[in-house]
């Protein structure tokens, strides 16, 4: 039997290998996702871990806190590091003056690191990291010494057009809007690789005047242990001198906590990427179940003389398997091996939007391979086990007829349990929309759920579907009845093929109307609440300086002026963050009808959804978390729902008790009474001209930047989910191309009849198009009722506004039909070139 097998096999290899291409496709995409999130956290550990000294003196909550080290006021006094510099075990004390406030600006006026990596501002010293190397080494020129000097980390470099002696232009959120100073050095981090990331290195005394008022203070301090002595022995006499809301972390739980907050990222991206490669290896599922089903179906003869000749049921069956077995090995090799080539694509991807990670070596770890090989062979397995346990029950004795029929399992049971299927999904789907924890996942399970279940019920579904196709095909003649007939022979296999295609184009037709609702949301809210001529932001949310808001006050014809600052931070447990303002401005220019407009530093006004949904009433205590610690705030009034602000407001004095610096978010400007804001726009415009991290935009201009970034994340998802449309056509191919062999004698019948070699690549083209169509139409009816569903679902998260794009389903229906067109070009002209004679005789 494995002689039998493996012969079997070579006979049919170009048809199992076109088999084996989904599961290449979807095993390279977990493969290249596994290596490169692998590369990242290498990247990330040797930035971290060449960064971090033996011990590191903070303020308290900023370890457990992804906020700028700038805007935290809290500052250690120099004369604290001397006392540190002479505790038992320390070898030295550095004090460290840091900020991301900080943004390269390059040669062209363009930011270095695009939106994307941030800008990382130190001041100078030799201090050792935690694994003995110097954090930072100058590789050319000389590190700053004095005020107006700055070093660079080289990449940055030649990003920037810059030189040594160049001088260099940063952005700020301080004071000081802009600053120049001149380039003496190019330097990088001990640990290597920055990960896209600019270095900006200051003489100390500089440092100081750019970011804490001058004073002779540190936002931190690195203590590096001496011979003989422990970060943890370090860190308990450190911790005896500090003043309070200060710590001493050993290097070992720095490096921990930041791995701990980078891990999590990457295990979002990971999933995300992940979730796509299920998609693709679930449509790769359908095209090895259809090819198995139909090679299997051609055998059937075979297979009922190998049992008449005494073999097993369970031989047979696991001749089946070995096929498939050597399919997946091969699927998994080659799709690990292409994986490789998807992680240095996905390295160049990412490096396009700045973060940079070319410079570390591929990791492609033991793990990569297992999971490779365990998803591949599993999913071919599992796919080829239905058709294997249908081979097993052809009988003996069907060997002496001229016709083998392979037994069907009932279409009742089928339908049953696609709907049993579809009512678990719905109660999934339902269930994860209504807050529980953990609710994506049972979307996710119920979505798929749906999707298997209307899958097994498409045998049925299909057939009013290409009955009017039928009706379609009219104008082709005889050909066209035959094309329709064709498809609906086989409904199982015609709708196993066209599910593949369903699958893929649901998803993207749920993230089509999903998209094109929040375009609608963002045109409705921004019309409504844009109620100022011009809003000044930075793209990414990155906060910006005071004194841009200042400068424009004194242009001519400016009215009001409004600025506001996010605060990070929890409410009662929950990441919320507040919005600081001047909320008497704030609630008049936006037309909030606010129950509180005057806020104290303890106050805050809560929007009245959030109120309703916490149980809060004016007069309640609520508790806020920030990264300077606990503070308890009364509620002091509600305010109506709005796109504006966050669920909380306060006002700007709460930003200096909990010790954050003033920065602003975004400032709304009008045109005073009897202005326009045509009158003062140029010079609105004009302060931030040389400022490339702050926008100002108009209505239009808002809402034309919201839609661009929202069309830019759908383009994305619908290019990775457009992996499972290529595989669904390459199903169609596969799918067709087989049906062609099996219908050879008919084919050969129908030429002797007079059937041209033209009307027959048109019928097999109809029949390709009527499975393409099958396909769309059923996904297309799915998405509608996911993407409906979804944005009722969301409804509370701001997306108010359903909308469908009509438009843009039809044109997935003409894809789909061109689709087939494609996928049939090669089975159609196979058939045409049959040898009519040798197509009639065989059997």
């Amino acid at each position: 039997m494995l002689r039998v097998t493996l012969r079997n096999l070579l006979a049919r290899k170009v048809r199992l290998l076109m088999s084996a291409f989904a599961i290449v496709l979807g095993v390279a995409f977990v493969a290249g996702t596994l290596i490169f999130t692998d590369t990242m956290s290498k990247s990330f550990d040797g930035i971290i871990e060449g960064s971090t000294a033996d011990v590191t003196v903070r303020a308290e909550g900023t370890g457990s806190w992804e906020q700028a080290p700038s805007a935290d006021t809290r500052t250690i006094p120099a004369s604290v590091v001397d006392e540190l510099r002479e505790l038992p075990g320390v070898a030295r004390a550095d004090g460290t003056v840091q900020s991301q406030s900080l943004t390269l600006v390059g040669s062209d006026g363009k930011l270095v690191a695009g939106f994307g990596p941030p800008t990382l501002s130190f001041n100078y010293d030799e201090a050792p990291a935690m694994t003995g190397e110097q954090m930072v080494v100058v590789s050319e020129g000389r590190p700053p010494s004095a005020d107006g000097e700055v070093a660079i980390d080289a990449t940055s470099a030649e990003k920037g057009g810059y030189e040594v002696g160049d001088t260099v232009t940063l952005v700020s959120a301080g004071d000081q809007p802009t600053l120049e100073a001149t380039l003496v050095g190019l330097a990088q981090f001990g640990g290597g690789s920055m990960a896209g990331a600019s270095l900006v290195l200051f003489d100390v005394g500089y440092a100081q005047d750019l970011f804490l008022d001058g004073k002779d203070v540190y936002n931190a301090v690195s203590l590096t242990a001496d011979d003989g002595a422990t970060p943890q022995e370090v860190a308990y006499e450190a911790e005896k001198v500090l003043p309070d809301g200060f710590e001493a972390a050993t290097g070992d739980a720095v490096a921990a906590e930041s791995e701990d907050a980078i891990g999590e990222i990457l295990g979002f991206l990971t999933t995300i990427l992940l979730v796509f490669a299920g998609i693709a290896i679930v449509v790769g599922t359908f095209l090895i179940i259809n090819t198995f089903s139909i090679l299997v179906a051609q055998r059937s003869r075979e297979l009922a003389l190998l049992r008449a000749l005494g073999a097993s049921r369970r031989q047979v069956s696991r001749s089946v398997l070995i096929e498939a077995l050597v399919v997946g090995l091969i699927g998994s090799t080659v799709g690990v091996l292409l994986g490789i080539g998807l992680a240095h694509g996905l390295t160049a991807l990412f490096k396009s939007f700045g973060l940079d990670v070319s410079d570390t070596p591929l990791v492609i770890s033991p793990r990569t391979w297992v999971v490779g090989y365990v998803v591949g062979l599993l999913v071919t397995l599992v796919a080829a086990y239905l058709p294997a346990r249908r081979a097993s029950r052809v009988a003996p004795v069907a060997a002496m007829r001229d016709d083998v029929a392979l037994p069907e399992s009932s279409m009742r049971l089928r339908m049953l349990v696609g709907a049993v299927l579809v009512v678990i999904g719905a109660g999934l789907v339902w269930l994860g929309l209504s807050g529980v924890d953990n609710g994506a996942w049972y979307v996710g399970g119920g979505v798929l759920a749906i999707l298997i279940g209307v899958s097994l019920m498409s045998p049925l579904l299909s057939h009013p579907v290409l009955v009017a196709l039928g009706g379609l095909f009219r104008p082709f003649g005889l050909v066209g009845r035959m094309a329709t007939q064709n498809a609906l022979r086989n409904p199982r296999r015609t709708a196993a093929t066209a599910s593949a295609l369903m699958i893929g184009l649901t998803l993207v037709t749920t993230m089509s109307i999903l998209g094109s609702s929040v375009n609608k949301s963002v045109d409705v809210g921004v019309t409504k609440e844009f109620t100022s001529d011009f809003l000044l932001t930075n793209p990414v949310g990155a906060p910006f300086s005071t004194s841009i808001a200042e400068e424009i006050r004194g242009i001519d014809g400016v009215g009001d002026v409004v600025e506001a600052q996010f605060v990070p931070a929890s409410v009662e447990g929950s990441f919320a963050g507040l919005t600081a303002t001047d909320p008497a401005e704030l609630f008049s220019m936006f037309e909030l009808d606010a129950t509180a407009d005057t806020l104290a530093a303890d106050e805050v006004a809560v929007r009245e959804d959030t109120a309703e949904e916490r149980g809060l009433e004016v007069g309640d205590t609520v508790d806020v978390t920030t990264q300077s610690g606990d503070y308890p705030m009364t509620v002091a009034g509600t305010f109506p729902e709005s796109n504006v602000v966050s669920n909380y407001v306060t006002s700007f004095g709460f930003v200096d008790r909990v010790k954050l610096s003033r920065e602003d978010s975004f400032v709304a400007v009008t045109a005073a009474p009897g202005r326009s804001g045509a009158d003062i726009e140029d010079p609105v415009r004009d302060v931030v001209a040389d400022i490339p991290t702050v926008v100002v935009q108009t209505q239009d201009e808002f809402i034309e930047s919201q839609r661009d970034q929202i069309n830019t994340i759908l383009m994305l998802i619908n290019a990775l989910l457009g992996l499972a449309i290529v595989i669904a056509a390459l199903g169609i191919v596969n799918t067709l191309a087989l049906s062609v062999i099996e219908r050879t004698r008919e084919v050969g019948l129908l030429r002797s009849v007079g059937m041209s070699r033209r009307q027959l690549r048109r019928m097999v083209r109809l029949e390709a198009v009527a499975i393409a169509v099958l396909g769309a139409v059923l996904g297309i009816a799915m998405g509608l009722v996911f993407g409906v569903v979804l944005q009722r679902a969301l409804e509370d998260e701001g997306i108010t506004e359903l909308s469908i794009p009509y438009t843009t389903l039809v044109v997935y229906v003409l894809i789909a039909a061109v689709v087939g067109v494609l996928a049939a070009v090669f089975p159609a002209l196979r058939a045409s070139r049959l040898n009519v004679l040798r197509a009639i005789a065989t059997e």
